[in-house]
């Protein structure tokens, strides 16, 4: 009975430590997603909100996985250079400039990125910066 008391906790653990175990790839998506968090709540929070919800006409809400997936290639040049175009987010047009932040770095733009498409109901995994370095070449 002894062994048995002893040994369940011993292999609770090592259950739990298998099971913790993430991938590389995992790990530096949830570093970027962290940092994401922390760029987004100096940055954009103010204007879409704490949980993505947008600030009624003047900024869209964060919250609609279609456009965002739409305009993932696209999402690097908004934050870094914003938008002035209008945008229909959940049948809503949205006219106000978003204003650029040009002191980001790329890797802090694909931080952004990394928060914002894997927040709010959104899931779609790692934007490495690689690809947003790629994406702002093409930034219009």
């Amino acid at each position: 009975m002894r062994k048995l008391l002893i040994s369940i906790p011993v292999l609770f653990t090592f259950i739990m430590m298998i099971y913790s175990c993430q991938s590389a790839d995992q790990v530096t998506q949830d570093l970027y997603y962290v940092s994401g968090r922390d760029y987004y709540i100096k940055y954009c929070q103010n204007c879409h909100g704490a949980k993505g919800e947008g600030l009624g006409a003047l900024a869209p809400p964060l919250t609609d996985t279609v456009f965002l997936k739409e305009n993932r290639n696209k999402l690097a040049c908004f934050i870094k250079n914003g938008m002035s175009e209008p945008i229909t987010i959940h049948g809503k047009k949205y006219e106000e400039k978003m204003p650029d932040f040009q002191t980001l770095g790329n890797i802090d733009i694909a931080k952004i990125v990394v928060y914002i498409t894997n927040s709010f109901g959104n899931k779609q995994g790692m934007y490495p910066l690689e690809q947003a370095n790629e994406d702002l070449k093409k930034c219009k």
